[in-house]
This record gives structure tokens, sequence and C-alpha cells, in this order.
């Protein structure tokens, strides 16, 4: 296929490799010359302006930081929906964004007899770079038919949520998940040091046990026991704390909408907007673990 992708940063340049690996001519636009240097670099080709690299193309994929951007880009003046030609029926976005923008991009899309797809990731940095993303698609059927052989080139697990917004949805819920388990195992592990028991020794009895968790096994937040997790790295990211925070205030605003209690995600979000107040924005947000064990903060109990 020919693709035209938007947003080429530390997600969408790894992902724009592997659609290339896979066989697939890739556009890609950004704002930042070194990264489009960078994706020329791996056989790929560029455009100066959004409306070039989506002019004649099969699909559009954007990965970008924010719901407005997504809005900007897909509807606005010289944006996606504004340049594309009769020869795209498809636009995959994989950017995180608030379900109430993904429906309204989506709408827009669909009055132009575009398919738009909401479909966010899990897996990160690594996840881009190895091509083993999972992908949460929400969208129409025959939708998610078109997009999954191309989605397949950059992910392993390519699961379709329901109709529009629902890939952002399960995004949130995930990362809601995520975050209160990693304060859970930080908190062990504080804990079991305190009392005496080694981060291994903690490790070794957990992993087998009821305890065990992706937070702990997967992305352990402490140096030692699993080697390849940022804890290993000085918590260099991986999936930095400033973009949790804004995942979380995602899912509290989605919460919010739906009228579903969420203390414990609520509690979560008070605690890593204040680790980031902290200067740890930028930071993976397993340093939670680190800063946590630092130091007992009475306001966040």
């Amino acid at each position: 296929m020919k693709v035209a992708l938007i947003g080429l940063g530390n997600m969408g340049l790894p992902m724009a490799t592997n659609l290339l690996k896979a066989g697939h001519q890739v556009i890609g636009f950004d704002l930042n010359e070194a990264v489009l240097a960078a994706h020329r670099a791996n056989g790929g080709e560029t455009a100066p302006t959004i409306a070039q690299a989506v002019a004649d193309v099969d699909a559009v994929v954007t990965m970008l930081p924010t719901g407005k951007h997504v809005a900007d880009v897909c509807t606005g003046q010289g944006g996606i929906l504004a340049s594309i030609s009769p020869r795209t029926k498809l636009i995959i976005d994989s950017s995180t964004i608030d379900v109430a923008t993904a429906k309204s991009v989506g709408a827009d899309a669909a009055e132009k007899g575009i398919e738009f797809l909401d479909a966010p990731v899990s897996g990160g940095t690594a996840g881009a770079a190895a091509g083993t993303l999972t992908f949460m698609v929400g969208g129409t059927e025959a939708g998610f038919a078109a997009a999954e052989p191309l989605l397949r080139g950059m992910g392993r697990a390519i699961i379709h949520a329901g109709p529009a917004g629902s890939g952002q949805v399960a995004k949130a819920c995930n990362n809601m998940m995520l975050a209160i388990n990693m304060i859970g195992v930080s908190e062990a592990f504080a804990l079991a040091e305190r009392l005496g028991l080694s981060r291994q020794k903690m490790f070794d009895i957990v992993a087998p046990s009821t305890g065990q968790s992706f937070a702990l096994t997967g992305y352990c937040p402490v140096p030692g026991p699993v080697p390849t997790t940022p804890a290993n790295r000085d918590y260099t990211p991986g999936f930095a704390t400033k973009l949790m925070v804004k995942d979380l205030r995602l899912a509290q605003e989605a919460a919010e909408a739906g009228g579903a209690p969420t203390p414990l995600g609520a509690h979560t979000t008070r605690i890593f907007e204040a680790m980031l107040e902290d200067g740890h924005g930028d930071r993976d947000f397993s340093i939670i673990a680190q800063w946590l064990g630092a130091k007992f903060r009475s306001d966040l109990v």
C-alpha cells in the first residue's frame, strides 16, 4: 500500500520503519527535520506539507500528541480531509486522545465516505521498534477489515474493540490499570526493603505468586530483577511520566463523562501529578518506585 504517516516522533518513526520493512511505500510528514531525515535514511519518502503527504495515498496513519492536534491535522484547513484524493478510503489514528474527539473526527470523515479508526497502542517505544504493539481499534467492521493488514506490519495483537471511540476507551482503561498496578508494586518493594527483604528475593517470591503482574515481571520498577526495564537505565523512557499523567487525565475525563466511579484511578492520578510537579515528567513513569521509596508523602495518603 501507499501510506502517509503524519507524526514521526518516538512512536511514529519506528512504526513507519516497520511499514517500510513490510513492503509498504511510506510518505512521512513531521515538523522536525531531523526525524524526516531519519525516515528518508530508512528508505521512506517525505513531503513538505500534510496536504502533499496525503494527496495520493491508499491510507493515512497519524501518531500525534493530543486530541487538538488530531482534530487540527484531520479537519483543519490544509489538513487530511481537505486534501486527500478519492483514492484514500482509510484514516487510522494511533494517537492517545479523548473519546469525544475521536468520535467527532470519525463523524467528519464518515461524511466524506472515509473509514476513520481510533487505534491507540500499547507497548511503548520498545514495542514500536520491535513491531510488537497492541492496537486497540475502534470503528466499523469494514474499516477494521481494511486496516488489519496494514496494522499487522506494526503490531502483534490487533483487536477490534467496537464502534468509534472504543479504542480510546480501551486505552484509557488499560493505562489506568497499569498506573494503579505500578504504584502497588512500588509500595510493596519499598515496604519489603524497609523490613529487610532484598529486592531480588522479593521479586523471586512474588513473581510466581498471586501478587504477580506485568508491572512486576514485565516492567519491574526497581533496578536489578529485570535487566531490560527502564529502572536499569536510570529511568530513561520507555513511557514518560508526563505521558502517563496525560493518559490518566483522559481516563478521569472519560470516567466523569460516563458517570463511572474510579476512586483508585483518581487517587493514582493525583500521585502521578505530584511526581510530575517534582520534575520527573521526562523520566520513565516507573520512577514512581524511587520517588515513593525516597520519602513519605503524607499529603498523598
